[in-house]
């Protein structure tokens, strides 16, 4: 006897039927329906996959601005020295550069807190850094 026949059989009232001859769905007819439930099941689930990959990236347009006493520490501290860059930034200027260097950054990117604020130069906007052969850099997401 075969797995399905076995299976059939412990469903709740299927011997009364197999009794009267009255089968309900043929071995391989049943065999078949469940092949096409999976292989549906199976195809809907990839949708869904591939659906939530390809959601856009969340954005954010109306960003607070940042002070230095935004960060309360000791004066004179690095953390310090980068938010009065970063405030500064916010206020007038999209992307900043060393002026030693090849790479722009946007101003809250980890790259930024390497360069020293006498070296810093900024650009309004992608197009401006490039011009200027700037590229951008690999370690700043978004850019």
């Amino acid at each position: 006897m075969s797995s399905i026949q076995r299976l059939a059989e412990k469903i709740k009232g299927f011997k009364h039927f197999e009794a009267q001859n009255l089968k309900i769905i043929p071995d391989d007819l049943f065999l078949g329906l469940i092949i096409v439930l999976v292989a549906f099941g199976s195809f809907g689930l990839g949708r869904l996959s591939k659906i939530e990959g390809s959601r856009a990236p969340v954005r954010f347009e109306n960003v607070p601005e940042i002070t230095a006493e935004t960060f309360p520490q000791a004066k004179g501290s690095a953390a310090q020295n980068q938010a009065s860059v970063i405030g500064a930034t916010a206020d007038k200027e999209d992307l900043v550069a060393s002026k030693n260097g090849t790479k722009y950054y946007y101003p809250w990117c980890s790259g930024v807190k390497n360069i020293s604020p006498a070296n810093l130069t900024h650009f309004a906007s992608k197009s401006e850094a490039e011009a200027r052969g700037y590229t951008a850099s690999a370690t700043c997401k978004g850019l």
